[in-house]
Protein backbone atom coordinates (compact mmCIF):
# COMPACT_ATOMS: atom_id res chain seq x y z
CA UNK A 1 0.00 0.00 0.00
CA UNK A 2 3.14 2.19 0.99
CA UNK A 3 4.32 2.15 -2.46
CA UNK A 4 0.79 2.96 -4.05
CA UNK A 5 0.55 5.93 -1.61
CA UNK A 6 4.01 7.02 -2.87
CA UNK A 7 3.01 7.32 -6.71
CA UNK A 8 -0.31 8.81 -5.30
CA UNK A 9 1.85 11.51 -3.82
CA UNK A 10 3.79 12.05 -6.69
CA UNK A 11 0.71 12.68 -8.86
CA UNK A 12 -0.86 15.06 -6.39
CA UNK A 13 2.76 17.30 -6.49
CA UNK A 14 2.88 17.12 -9.89
CA UNK A 15 6.77 15.55 -9.68
CA UNK A 16 8.85 12.54 -9.04
CA UNK A 17 10.95 14.30 -6.20
CA UNK A 18 10.42 11.88 -3.71
CA UNK A 19 11.62 9.12 -6.15
CA UNK A 20 14.64 10.66 -7.30
CA UNK A 21 15.74 12.31 -3.77
CA UNK A 22 15.54 8.78 -2.51
CA UNK A 23 16.86 6.98 -5.36
CA UNK A 24 13.95 4.60 -5.84
CA UNK A 25 13.49 2.25 -8.49
CA UNK A 26 11.01 -0.38 -9.88
CA UNK A 27 12.28 -2.87 -7.38
CA UNK A 28 10.70 -1.02 -4.69
CA UNK A 29 7.57 -1.03 -6.55
CA UNK A 30 6.81 -4.56 -7.12
CA UNK A 31 2.95 -4.61 -6.77
CA UNK A 32 2.77 -1.33 -9.38
CA UNK A 33 6.09 -1.86 -11.41
CA UNK A 34 4.14 -0.77 -14.48
CA UNK A 35 2.44 2.15 -12.58
CA UNK A 36 5.74 2.98 -11.55
CA UNK A 37 7.11 3.13 -15.12
CA UNK A 38 4.12 4.79 -16.81
CA UNK A 39 4.79 7.70 -14.21
CA UNK A 40 8.32 7.95 -14.01
CA UNK A 41 8.28 8.21 -18.25
CA UNK A 42 5.33 10.30 -18.47
CA UNK A 43 7.17 13.24 -16.53
CA UNK A 44 10.61 12.20 -17.94
CA UNK A 45 8.98 12.96 -21.40
CA UNK A 46 6.18 15.78 -20.28
CA UNK A 47 7.89 16.94 -17.26
CA UNK A 48 4.89 16.55 -15.54
CA UNK A 49 3.21 13.34 -13.73
CA UNK A 50 -0.17 11.95 -15.16
CA UNK A 51 -3.45 13.31 -13.70
CA UNK A 52 -5.51 11.11 -12.38
CA UNK A 53 -7.93 10.56 -14.67
CA UNK A 54 -4.56 9.49 -17.36
CA UNK A 55 -3.78 7.50 -14.88
CA UNK A 56 -6.98 5.37 -14.15
CA UNK A 57 -7.48 5.59 -18.06
CA UNK A 58 -4.58 3.22 -18.21
CA UNK A 59 -5.27 1.26 -14.88
CA UNK A 60 -8.52 1.16 -13.87
CA UNK A 61 -7.89 -1.37 -11.14
CA UNK A 62 -6.02 0.95 -9.05
CA UNK A 63 -7.44 3.51 -6.62
CA UNK A 64 -6.18 6.76 -6.04
CA UNK A 65 -5.52 7.59 -2.58
CA UNK A 66 -5.48 10.59 -0.66
CA UNK A 67 -1.95 10.54 1.55
CA UNK A 68 -1.30 12.53 4.20
CA UNK A 69 1.90 11.06 5.48
CA UNK A 70 5.20 12.42 5.79
CA UNK A 71 7.38 11.85 3.19
CA UNK A 72 9.98 10.65 5.76
CA UNK A 73 7.33 7.90 6.71
CA UNK A 74 6.93 7.14 3.24
CA UNK A 75 10.65 6.35 2.32
CA UNK A 76 11.30 4.88 6.10
CA UNK A 77 8.44 1.99 5.18
CA UNK A 78 8.68 1.17 2.06
CA UNK A 79 12.77 0.63 2.28
CA UNK A 80 11.93 -1.40 5.06
CA UNK A 81 9.23 -3.21 3.25
CA UNK A 82 11.30 -3.65 0.75
CA UNK A 83 14.20 -5.51 3.16
CA UNK A 84 11.78 -7.63 4.40
CA UNK A 85 10.70 -8.62 0.98
CA UNK A 86 14.42 -8.98 -0.05
CA UNK A 87 15.12 -10.94 3.20
CA UNK A 88 12.43 -13.97 3.20
CA UNK A 89 13.32 -15.84 0.68
CA UNK A 90 17.13 -15.74 1.77
CA UNK A 91 16.10 -17.08 5.60
CA UNK A 92 13.70 -19.27 4.02
CA UNK A 93 16.20 -20.81 1.73
CA UNK A 94 19.46 -20.74 5.06
CA UNK A 95 16.62 -22.81 6.82
CA UNK A 96 16.27 -25.45 4.35
CA UNK A 97 20.31 -25.82 3.89
CA UNK A 98 20.32 -25.95 8.18
CA UNK A 99 18.74 -29.10 7.63
CA UNK A 100 21.28 -30.82 5.89
CA UNK A 101 24.31 -28.89 5.83
CA UNK A 102 25.40 -25.97 8.54
CA UNK A 103 28.69 -25.14 6.62
CA UNK A 104 26.14 -24.59 3.26
CA UNK A 105 24.54 -22.72 5.18
CA UNK A 106 26.33 -20.56 6.98
CA UNK A 107 28.51 -19.80 3.16
CA UNK A 108 25.20 -19.04 1.53
CA UNK A 109 24.33 -16.73 4.64
CA UNK A 110 27.62 -15.00 4.10
CA UNK A 111 26.95 -14.44 0.73
CA UNK A 112 24.14 -13.45 0.36
CA UNK A 113 23.52 -10.64 3.22
CA UNK A 114 25.95 -8.84 1.53
CA UNK A 115 23.18 -8.07 -0.53
CA UNK A 116 20.81 -6.88 2.35
CA UNK A 117 22.40 -3.70 2.30
CA UNK A 118 20.09 -0.97 4.23
CA UNK A 119 19.43 1.71 1.96
CA UNK A 120 19.84 4.96 3.30
CA UNK A 121 19.58 8.01 1.72
CA UNK A 122 23.11 9.57 3.14
CA UNK A 123 24.33 13.26 2.36
CA UNK A 124 25.77 16.22 3.96
CA UNK A 125 27.17 19.94 3.47
CA UNK A 126 31.06 20.63 3.06
CA UNK A 127 31.04 23.07 5.21
CA UNK A 128 34.62 24.34 3.91
CA UNK A 129 34.02 24.51 0.40
CA UNK A 130 30.20 26.02 1.24
CA UNK A 131 31.53 28.24 3.25
CA UNK A 132 30.34 31.75 0.94
CA UNK A 133 27.07 30.44 1.67
CA UNK A 134 27.73 30.53 5.32
CA UNK A 135 28.95 34.27 5.01
CA UNK A 136 26.41 35.33 2.76
CA UNK A 137 23.84 34.07 5.24
CA UNK A 138 25.37 36.13 8.11
CA UNK A 139 25.27 39.01 5.88
CA UNK A 140 21.53 38.35 5.53
CA UNK A 141 21.27 38.32 9.30
CA UNK A 142 22.84 41.16 9.79
CA UNK A 143 21.37 42.99 7.71
CA UNK A 144 17.48 41.94 7.59
CA UNK A 145 17.18 40.99 11.88
CA UNK A 146 13.18 41.07 11.21
CA UNK A 147 13.37 38.25 8.62
CA UNK A 148 15.46 36.07 11.03
CA UNK A 149 14.00 36.84 13.97
CA UNK A 150 10.38 37.68 16.19
CA UNK A 151 10.48 39.36 19.61
CA UNK A 152 8.69 37.79 21.81
CA UNK A 153 6.44 40.98 23.68
CA UNK A 154 8.62 41.42 26.53
CA UNK A 155 12.22 43.51 25.78
CA UNK A 156 14.11 42.53 28.75
CA UNK A 157 13.83 38.45 27.60
CA UNK A 158 14.69 39.66 23.85
CA UNK A 159 17.63 41.81 25.29
CA UNK A 160 19.09 38.04 26.91
CA UNK A 161 17.85 35.46 23.99
CA UNK A 162 17.51 37.57 21.26
CA UNK A 163 14.12 36.98 20.59
CA UNK A 164 12.72 34.06 18.62
CA UNK A 165 14.29 32.65 16.07
CA UNK A 166 12.02 32.09 12.40
CA UNK A 167 13.44 28.72 11.79
CA UNK A 168 15.91 25.95 13.80
CA UNK A 169 13.69 27.31 16.76
CA UNK A 170 11.68 24.85 19.35
CA UNK A 171 10.96 27.53 22.71
CA UNK A 172 10.00 25.60 25.60
CA UNK A 173 7.99 27.46 28.47
CA UNK A 174 7.77 25.07 31.58
CA UNK A 175 6.66 25.72 34.77
CA UNK A 176 3.92 23.72 37.72
CA UNK A 177 0.94 23.66 36.89
CA UNK A 178 -1.54 26.92 37.50
CA UNK A 179 1.69 29.40 37.74
CA UNK A 180 0.64 31.22 34.00
CA UNK A 181 2.46 29.23 31.39
CA UNK A 182 -0.42 29.25 28.93
CA UNK A 183 -0.94 33.19 29.43
CA UNK A 184 2.80 33.74 28.52
CA UNK A 185 2.60 31.55 25.41
CA UNK A 186 -0.21 33.39 24.10
CA UNK A 187 1.23 36.64 25.34
CA UNK A 188 4.23 35.35 22.71
CA UNK A 189 2.19 34.15 20.35
CA UNK A 190 -0.25 37.18 20.37
CA UNK A 191 2.80 39.68 20.02
CA UNK A 192 3.92 37.87 17.15
CA UNK A 193 0.38 38.72 15.57
CA UNK A 194 0.81 41.76 16.45
CA UNK A 195 4.11 42.78 14.29
CA UNK A 196 2.31 41.67 11.54
CA UNK A 197 2.71 37.79 11.10
CA UNK A 198 0.16 34.87 10.90
CA UNK A 199 0.27 32.75 13.94
CA UNK A 200 -1.61 29.37 14.57
CA UNK A 201 -2.48 28.71 18.17
CA UNK A 202 -3.12 25.24 19.14
CA UNK A 203 -5.52 24.44 22.35
CA UNK A 204 -6.30 21.33 23.80
CA UNK A 205 -8.10 22.76 26.83
CA UNK A 206 -10.38 25.83 25.66
CA UNK A 207 -12.04 26.80 23.01
CA UNK A 208 -11.44 29.61 20.95
CA UNK A 209 -13.93 31.89 22.39
CA UNK A 210 -11.90 32.05 25.91
CA UNK A 211 -8.50 32.02 23.79
CA UNK A 212 -10.51 35.01 21.57
CA UNK A 213 -10.82 36.27 25.09
CA UNK A 214 -7.45 35.97 26.92
CA UNK A 215 -6.20 37.57 23.19
CA UNK A 216 -8.21 40.61 23.64
CA UNK A 217 -6.90 40.89 27.13
CA UNK A 218 -3.56 40.73 26.11
CA UNK A 219 -3.69 43.06 22.99
CA UNK A 220 -6.00 45.60 24.40
CA UNK A 221 -5.99 44.98 27.81
CA UNK A 222 -9.60 44.27 27.67
CA UNK A 223 -11.09 43.46 31.60
CA UNK A 224 -10.64 39.21 31.19
CA UNK A 225 -13.29 38.96 34.11
CA UNK A 226 -15.80 41.24 32.76
CA UNK A 227 -15.51 39.14 29.28
CA UNK A 228 -15.78 35.68 31.07
CA UNK A 229 -18.28 36.78 33.43
CA UNK A 230 -19.92 39.37 30.81
CA UNK A 231 -20.52 41.34 33.56
CA UNK A 232 -20.33 45.61 33.09
CA UNK A 233 -16.87 45.80 33.82
CA UNK A 234 -16.63 45.74 30.20
CA UNK A 235 -17.90 48.48 28.13
CA UNK A 236 -20.28 47.22 25.19
CA UNK A 237 -19.69 50.16 22.76
CA UNK A 238 -15.81 50.65 23.18
CA UNK A 239 -15.81 46.70 22.95
CA UNK A 240 -17.35 46.80 19.59
CA UNK A 241 -15.17 49.31 18.61
CA UNK A 242 -12.27 47.41 19.05
CA UNK A 243 -13.74 44.52 17.64
CA UNK A 244 -14.72 46.37 14.82
CA UNK A 245 -11.05 47.58 14.44
CA UNK A 246 -9.96 44.23 14.55
CA UNK A 247 -11.35 42.74 11.92
CA UNK A 248 -10.08 44.80 9.61
CA UNK A 249 -6.32 42.91 10.19
CA UNK A 250 -5.04 40.96 8.10
CA UNK A 251 -3.04 38.47 9.12
CA UNK A 252 -4.38 35.53 10.78
CA UNK A 253 -4.96 34.23 14.75
CA UNK A 254 -5.93 30.71 13.83
CA UNK A 255 -7.18 28.82 16.87
CA UNK A 256 -7.32 24.89 16.86
CA UNK A 257 -8.92 22.50 19.18
CA UNK A 258 -8.22 18.67 18.86
CA UNK A 259 -11.48 18.01 17.47
CA UNK A 260 -10.02 20.21 14.28
CA UNK A 261 -7.25 17.76 13.55
CA UNK A 262 -9.87 14.67 14.50
CA UNK A 263 -8.75 14.26 17.47
CA UNK A 264 -5.34 13.14 16.42
CA UNK A 265 -2.97 16.14 16.18
CA UNK A 266 0.31 14.44 14.05
CA UNK A 267 3.50 16.01 12.89
CA UNK A 268 2.25 15.50 9.56
CA UNK A 269 -2.04 17.30 10.30
CA UNK A 270 0.46 20.25 11.54
CA UNK A 271 2.32 20.57 8.78
CA UNK A 272 -0.21 20.25 6.46
CA UNK A 273 -2.40 23.18 8.40
CA UNK A 274 0.63 25.22 8.34
CA UNK A 275 0.54 24.97 4.53
CA UNK A 276 -3.19 25.67 4.25
CA UNK A 277 -2.82 29.03 6.39
CA UNK A 278 0.56 30.28 5.98
CA UNK A 279 1.47 30.63 9.48
CA UNK A 280 4.89 31.74 10.09
CA UNK A 281 4.77 30.92 14.01
CA UNK A 282 2.55 28.15 15.75
CA UNK A 283 2.40 27.31 19.52
CA UNK A 284 0.94 24.44 21.50
CA UNK A 285 -0.32 24.59 24.65
CA UNK A 286 1.23 20.99 25.99
CA UNK A 287 2.93 18.69 24.09
CA UNK A 288 1.46 16.07 25.45
CA UNK A 289 -2.07 16.62 23.78
CA UNK A 290 -0.01 15.42 20.04
CA UNK A 291 0.31 11.91 19.40
CA UNK A 292 3.34 10.03 18.06
CA UNK A 293 3.53 8.74 14.43
CA UNK A 294 6.17 6.83 15.05
CA UNK A 295 5.34 5.32 18.12
CA UNK A 296 5.38 2.28 18.81
CA UNK A 297 2.21 0.21 20.97
CA UNK A 298 5.41 -1.10 23.66
CA UNK A 299 6.74 2.33 23.86
CA UNK A 300 6.10 4.65 26.96
CA UNK A 301 5.53 8.08 27.19
CA UNK A 302 9.52 9.46 27.52
CA UNK A 303 10.21 7.71 24.28
CA UNK A 304 7.01 9.15 22.45
CA UNK A 305 7.47 12.83 24.49
CA UNK A 306 11.57 12.15 23.00
CA UNK A 307 10.25 11.53 19.38
CA UNK A 308 7.61 14.82 19.32
CA UNK A 309 10.33 17.05 20.44
CA UNK A 310 12.56 15.74 17.78
CA UNK A 311 9.80 16.01 15.06
CA UNK A 312 8.94 18.97 16.24
CA UNK A 313 12.38 21.14 15.78
CA UNK A 314 13.02 18.95 12.34
CA UNK A 315 9.36 20.78 11.81
CA UNK A 316 10.49 24.12 12.61
CA UNK A 317 13.66 23.36 10.24
CA UNK A 318 11.51 21.79 7.20
CA UNK A 319 9.23 24.60 7.19
CA UNK A 320 11.10 27.39 8.05
CA UNK A 321 9.03 28.90 11.70
CA UNK A 322 9.43 28.41 15.31
CA UNK A 323 7.17 26.13 17.42
CA UNK A 324 6.42 26.97 21.00
CA UNK A 325 5.27 24.71 23.63
CA UNK A 326 4.41 24.66 27.11
CA UNK A 327 5.30 21.31 28.97
CA UNK A 328 4.09 20.68 33.07
CA UNK A 329 7.00 20.34 35.40
CA UNK A 330 7.05 17.44 37.82
CA UNK A 331 6.87 17.13 41.93
CA UNK A 332 10.48 17.95 41.74
CA UNK A 333 9.20 21.48 40.09
CA UNK A 334 7.64 22.62 43.11
CA UNK A 335 10.17 24.94 45.21
CA UNK A 336 9.93 27.14 48.34
CA UNK A 337 7.69 29.87 47.92
CA UNK A 338 9.87 31.90 50.38
CA UNK A 339 12.35 31.94 47.50
CA UNK A 340 12.53 33.12 44.11
CA UNK A 341 13.86 29.89 42.68
CA UNK A 342 12.48 28.13 39.98
CA UNK A 343 12.33 24.49 38.62
CA UNK A 344 14.95 22.84 37.02
CA UNK A 345 15.09 20.95 33.90
CA UNK A 346 15.36 17.99 35.27
CA UNK A 347 12.01 17.92 36.65
CA UNK A 348 10.30 18.47 32.93
CA UNK A 349 7.04 16.06 33.10
CA UNK A 350 7.55 12.31 31.41
CA UNK A 351 10.52 13.28 28.83
CA UNK A 352 13.90 14.79 29.62
CA UNK A 353 14.32 14.28 25.78
CA UNK A 354 12.01 17.85 25.47
CA UNK A 355 14.62 19.62 27.33
CA UNK A 356 17.43 18.12 25.09
CA UNK A 357 15.58 18.60 21.78
CA UNK A 358 14.50 22.45 22.46
CA UNK A 359 16.70 25.28 21.21
CA UNK A 360 15.45 27.51 24.15
CA UNK A 361 13.91 26.69 27.58
CA UNK A 362 11.90 29.32 29.70
CA UNK A 363 11.25 28.52 33.41
CA UNK A 364 8.31 30.40 35.05
CA UNK A 365 6.69 30.75 38.57
CA UNK A 366 4.60 33.33 40.61
CA UNK A 367 6.65 33.69 43.96
CA UNK A 368 5.00 34.35 47.30
CA UNK A 369 4.34 37.84 46.20
CA UNK A 370 2.53 37.16 42.83
CA UNK A 371 5.20 38.05 41.17
CA UNK A 372 5.82 36.92 37.73
CA UNK A 373 9.79 34.85 37.28
CA UNK A 374 11.14 34.13 34.49
CA UNK A 375 14.22 32.04 34.30
CA UNK A 376 16.79 31.11 31.31
CA UNK A 377 17.38 27.35 31.69
CA UNK A 378 18.40 26.57 28.40
CA UNK A 379 19.43 28.73 25.02
CA UNK A 380 22.04 27.43 22.55
CA UNK A 381 23.51 30.75 21.58
CA UNK A 382 23.61 32.28 24.91
CA UNK A 383 24.19 32.32 28.33
CA UNK A 384 21.60 30.05 30.76
CA UNK A 385 20.98 31.01 33.95
CA UNK A 386 19.42 34.97 33.76
CA UNK A 387 16.35 35.63 35.75
CA UNK A 388 13.48 38.06 35.01
CA UNK A 389 10.67 39.52 37.65
CA UNK A 390 7.60 41.39 36.16
CA UNK A 391 4.33 42.87 38.05
CA UNK A 392 1.61 41.05 36.32
CA UNK A 393 -1.79 42.70 36.06
CA UNK A 394 -3.13 38.93 34.66
CA UNK A 395 -7.45 40.73 34.46
CA UNK A 396 -5.87 43.60 32.26
CA UNK A 397 -2.63 41.47 30.57
CA UNK A 398 -0.50 43.93 32.10
CA UNK A 399 3.28 43.10 32.85
CA UNK A 400 5.80 45.52 34.18
CA UNK A 401 9.36 45.14 34.85
CA UNK A 402 11.15 44.74 38.16
CA UNK A 403 14.39 43.85 38.19
CA UNK A 404 16.67 41.29 36.71
CA UNK A 405 19.21 39.16 38.56
CA UNK A 406 22.26 36.82 37.84
CA UNK A 407 22.33 33.22 38.79
CA UNK A 408 25.94 32.78 40.69
CA UNK A 409 28.23 30.34 38.84
CA UNK A 410 27.84 27.95 41.95
CA UNK A 411 23.70 28.29 41.76
CA UNK A 412 24.58 26.84 38.44
CA UNK A 413 26.84 23.78 38.85
CA UNK A 414 23.90 22.77 41.76
CA UNK A 415 20.94 23.24 38.87
CA UNK A 416 22.90 20.85 36.63
CA UNK A 417 22.65 18.03 39.74
CA UNK A 418 19.53 16.21 40.01
CA UNK A 419 17.98 16.99 43.32
CA UNK A 420 14.75 16.65 45.23
CA UNK A 421 12.92 19.74 46.91
CA UNK A 422 10.16 19.80 49.61
CA UNK A 423 7.12 20.18 48.66
CA UNK A 424 5.30 23.55 49.56
CA UNK A 425 2.09 25.14 48.74
CA UNK A 426 1.63 26.61 45.45
CA UNK A 427 0.37 30.04 44.58
CA UNK A 428 -3.18 30.16 44.40
CA UNK A 429 -3.49 33.33 42.24
CA UNK A 430 -6.42 33.63 40.14
CA UNK A 431 -5.24 33.12 36.23
CA UNK A 432 -8.82 33.20 34.25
Amino acid sequence: MVALQILCKCMASGNIDIIEDNQLTEEYFTEYIDEFNFIVNHYKEYGNTPDTSTFLSKFPEDEILEVNESDRYLIDTVREEYLYYKSVPIVQHIAELLKTDANAAAEYMIHATKELNPNYNLGGIDIVADAITRYNEFIDRKEHQDEWFFTTGFPELDDLIHGIQRQEEFFVIFARTNQGKSWILEKIATHIWEIGFNVGYISPEMGPSSVGYRFDTLHAHVDNKGLMWGNDDVDNDLYKKYIDELSQRKNKFIVATPSDFDRRITITKLRNWIKKYNLQAIAIDGITYLSDERGKKTDNKNTSLTNLSEDLMGLSIEMGIPVLTVVQANRNGVVDNDSDDLPELDSMRDSDGISFNASKVIALRQNKDGDLLMQIKKQRNGLVGKKLSYKWNANIGEFTHITTTDVSRTERSKSETPRKREKKEESKEDLF
